[in-house]
């Protein structure tokens, strides 16, 4: 396991001109690819663009690819053609900080969860809660200074069995318990797989609470993108409250992902 932590020389001095709110976004983007066959086709570059739209001081990313062989041989010749550098860096607005990590490595690449960082990032983590060999699951910690205070963010894509599932949420409270702060705040964002809108308990159980839109509305769902039903996408935390909550809805974000991003004003302290 590695613990993340910052050099004393990215510690930045408290600054009162700077915003309350802390925009922050998850968005699982499908690799950067949708369709099948001969309508397979590219939509990196346009999350650019949306990823760009959504102006966050932070963007949790999952299905991210560092690289793909098979997919950048297809998509060379395009009008676009794949990105030269890994999708993070390729996503990632002028002058924000990059973390990725791998979770998956498959036969012509590998892909994982990646952070955006409109703030200084320390020492990047990675923690292996893979449950079984059919799915490679891992959690990226970012510790990073917002506003003079040391946050923790971790980027989460849980398994698509409850019993794995479960069984993650407890290797992520014993994680956080091993190489989080105690009283630092912490923002555990992704997708969560939880169909069944199970996880919220053990979530508590561990620290955390999930954002929730201050109007007392349930959190928006985000999948699937066509007709959203489910609320898989998600942000808990601890030591922060949400002000604010959106789903950006509309052809474009239908067409780049089969998720819609989720995007949450923060604060510092407990609701």
């Amino acid at each position: 396991m590695v613990r993340p932590h910052f050099r004393p020389s990215q510690l930045a001095a408290p600054t009162s001109i700077l915003s309350p709110h802390l925009r922050v976004a998850t968005y699982n983007i499908h690799k950067g690819v949708r369709g099948f066959g001969r309508a397979k086709r590219l939509e990196i570059h346009n999350l650019g663009l949306g990823v760009e739209a959504l102006d966050a001081d932070l963007v949790f990313l999952q299905e991210v690819r560092h690289f793909h062989h098979a997919e950048a041989k297809q998509f060379q010749r395009t009008w676009f053609g794949w990105p030269e550098q890994g999708q993070a860096e390729f996503l990632a607005p002028e002058g924000y900080e990059v973390a990725y990590r791998t979770n998956a490595v498959t036969k012509h690449g590998e892909h994982g969860n990646a952070l955006l960082s409109r703030w200084p990032i320390g020492e990047v983590g990675h923690h292996d809660v893979s449950d079984h060999r059919f799915e490679q699951r891992g959690l990226l910690h970012v510790p990073l200074i917002w506003n003079g205070f040391e946050i923790h963010a971790i980027v989460a894509h849980l398994g698509l069995i409850h019993s794995s599932r479960m069984r993650q949420v407890e290797r992520l409270a014993e994680y956080i318990a091993a190489a989080v702060p105690p009283h630092a705040p912490l923002l555990v964002a992704g997708d969560f797989n939880d169909w069944g809108e199970k996880l919220d308990a053990p979530m508590h159980r561990a620290g955390l609470h999930r954002a929730q839109p201050p109007n007392g509305r349930r959190p928006p769902a985000t999948f699937p993108s066509l007709v959203p039903v489910f609320s898989l996408d998600r942000i808990y935390m601890r030591g922060m409250h949400c002000v604010g909550m959106q789903v950006p809805r509309g052809g474009a974000w239908v067409r780049m992902s089969d998720h819609l991003p989720l995007v949450a004003e923060l604060e510092l302290g407990e609701p």
